[in-house]
């Protein structure tokens, strides 16, 4: 059965928030994530700072050296949040199979209600006027055959863009001599791997499929697939995300390992309380440090079912008891391979029901639950928040 799938993508989404909320700031560099003399990175940015070579994941640094002229702010996720809620509330009245990518983005399978409302163009252009009248914001909007073309619709006439792909004739047309990157599932390494042998464009790909495959195998058959217009996924209602994480900057290295230990209890607290959310359960753990000198490490630990923060915090505190004890410029956690069946409630260094700790932790739950994230914290969660404040980035703890 043919699919009509359509592709949603906001403009600069925090930037536009922002710019919605003060006029003033329309038609300026606006960029979102750290200040001029802090460490971080660029969340999003406008387009007018765009134009200076400023882009998401960039250092403030660089992005200072391009745009010293720009407007530098924190981001306020709690706003964006709320945008994103109205944003997915209009999405939700064409099709029930939404996959959401992020607060920003998501993919809309319209296959089965595309008829009532006219077909899948009518309901794109209704999404784009919408979007507009009721958050204030303008999106991108893709049509096509597939994932993949939609997608590449909505990113073909951005900011506030519309286009159709129809089916895998259009798409070739339309990429055969863009470079590899276009392609879905070709990340920066796979296409860096990809042009060192020679394959810069689609068209290269088109061309010698067959080498494409001896030299990447499965890989190399799902890139060829792409190059000649076949993309076989489909929309993963309620999808559950492939990881969740926190981290930090420090706007001063760290070399006190007890606070370090402090901050990492307010992350597995708080990535507690979001898969529980979920109700998912993660079978990794990972620490991710990144030095004074830029240098990065991670550390991971795979056990049994786990939401509960002392089982968090437990496996970090002793990954970071084997990393090097040296100034740290960023921490993180990181939880993956997640579950909805808990299997056994164990710690995964303890094969001992410890029920008194279990019965804590399940209150402190539900009372964060009724009362809101903040209401229990521990003393040293407190002398670590009040260390984050000065962190640019975050939305609170």
């Amino acid at each position: 059965m043919d699919r009509t799938f359509i592709h949603v993508d906001m403009d600069a989404f925090f930037a536009a928030v922002e710019i919605r909320d003060n006029p003033e700031l329309e038609g300026r560099p606006l960029i979102i994530g750290a200040l001029p003399d802090e460490r971080g990175v660029v969340s999003t940015c406008s387009y007018e700072a765009r134009q200076y070579g400023v882009r998401s994941a960039m250092s403030i640094k660089e992005a200072y050296r391009r745009c010293p002229n720009g407007i530098y702010m924190h981001p306020n996720i709690k706003k964006y949040k709320e945008a994103s809620d109205q944003i997915h509330k209009i999405w939700e009245t064409y099709t029930d199979l939404i996959e959401y990518i992020s607060l920003d983005e998501g993919y809309l399978d319209v296959t089965g209600s595309a008829h009532l409302f006219g077909g899948a163009r009518k309901i794109g252009l209704a999404i784009k006027r919408r979007t507009k009248d009721e958050t204030g914001l303008t999106c991108s909007v893709g049509i096509g055959y597939s994932m993949m073309s939609a997608k590449l619709g909505s990113e073909e006439l951005k900011p506030d863009g519309f286009f159709e792909i129809a089916d895998a004739g259009e798409l070739k047309r339309l990429i055969i001599d863009r470079d590899v990157r276009v392609l879905a599932g070709v990340g920066e390494k796979t296409a860096a791997a990809l042009h060192n042998e020679g394959f810069h464009t689609v068209r290269d790909i088109y061309n010698n499929p067959q080498m494409v495959r001896d030299l990447f195998g499965n890989q190399g058959v799902k890139i060829t697939e792409s190059a000649d217009g076949i993309d076989p996924r489909t929309v993963t209602e309620g999808a559950e995300p492939k990881s969740i994480g926190r981290e930090n900057t420090f706007q001063e290295d760290i070399t006190d390992f007890d606070y370090l230990q402090d901050a990492l209890l307010l992350f597995a607290r708080e990535l507690s309380y979001e898969i529980r959310q979920k109700q998912l359960f993660c079978c990794t753990i990972t620490l991710k440090i990144t030095y004074s000198n830029m240098q990065s490490i991670s550390r991971s630990k795979t056990g049994e079912p786990t939401n509960r923060t002392e089982d968090i915090f437990a496996a970090v505190r002793n990954m970071i008891k084997t990393i090097e004890k040296r100034p740290i410029r960023l921490v993180g956690i990181s939880l993956s391979h997640f579950t909805k069946e808990p299997v056994r409630q164990l710690s995964f260094f303890d094969n001992r029901q410890d029920e008194q700790k279990k019965k804590a932790d399940e209150t402190a739950y539900l009372l964060q639950k009724k009362f809101g994230k903040k209401i229990i914290k521990k003393g040293n969660e407190l002398n670590a928040e009040k260390r984050f404040l000065s962190s640019p980035g975050r939305d609170g703890l």
